[in-house]
């Protein structure tokens, strides 16, 4: 225990310079995943047949090829095209689109939420499809939006560990190097994992807080 102790000393401050690297990626691509899941979603209700097959191709597609694969041909195939990313954006944009999907399926739960004479009562009185979706479609279907989405945000934190495959130096990238330097793996994959689960439980909290918040409305 004493040599866990001491060798943790060392090694977290190396392994906390990866966990800010770990919440900016899964920031970053959170945020994509959401600004392109609301766009799928709100094609996918469009009353034009081609914009719904639009968001049924590309939610397919996506959700049909793994996120390693994805990482793999947005860093490595893309240049040979002329669209050259950095690791971080190249990981950013892999794990915003992988998950963007999974978005566009909770938008889509929540949108299906509410109540359909509403909308249709709000069309009657000449409202805007952009006001409609902004003033009383959203509003509703928060709170069925936010439990899947909770769960979406976690899981996009732990998958932002696939990123160390193209480099990019977050947690588990700093612990496989670390490994290797040290040949102490059981210490450092152990506080690897206590890192994650340090970060995945704040999430967990806000989520329920927020939750209960919009619950009570």
């Amino acid at each position: 225990m004493n040599d866990f102790l001491t060798d943790a000393k060392d090694f977290l401050p190396i392994l906390l310079d990866g966990v800010w690297i770990t919440i900016a990626i899964t920031g970053c691509a959170l945020l994509l995943s959401v600004v392109l899941g609301f766009t799928w979603a709100l094609l996918g209700t469009s009353r034009f047949a081609l914009l719904r097959g639009v968001s049924r191709t590309v939610i397919n597609t996506v959700r049909g090829i793994p996120i390693l694969v994805q990482l793999f041909y947005i860093y490595f195939v893309l240049p040979q095209i002329g669209i050259t990313l950095n690791a971080f954006l190249a990981g950013v944009t892999g794990l915003g689109l992988a998950y963007s999907v999974y978005q566009a399926e909770n938008f889509r739960a929540g949108f299906a939420s509410v109540d359909r004479s509403l909308i249709e009562t709000a069309q009657s009185l000449g409202m805007p499809h952009a006001m409609i979706v902004r003033r009383l479609i959203l509003p509703l279907a928060i709170r069925v939006i936010l439990p899947p989405f909770g769960n979406t945000s976690i899981m996009l934190l732990k998958d932002s560990s696939i990123a160390s495959t193209i480099t990019v130096a977050e947690l588990t990238r700093a612990g496989q190097l670390l490994a290797v330097s040290t040949f102490k793996n059981m210490t450092v994959y152990t506080l690897v994992a206590l890192l994650y689960l340090a970060m995945s439980l704040p999430l967990s909290y806000l989520t329920r807080r927020l939750e209960r918040r919009f619950a009570a409305r």
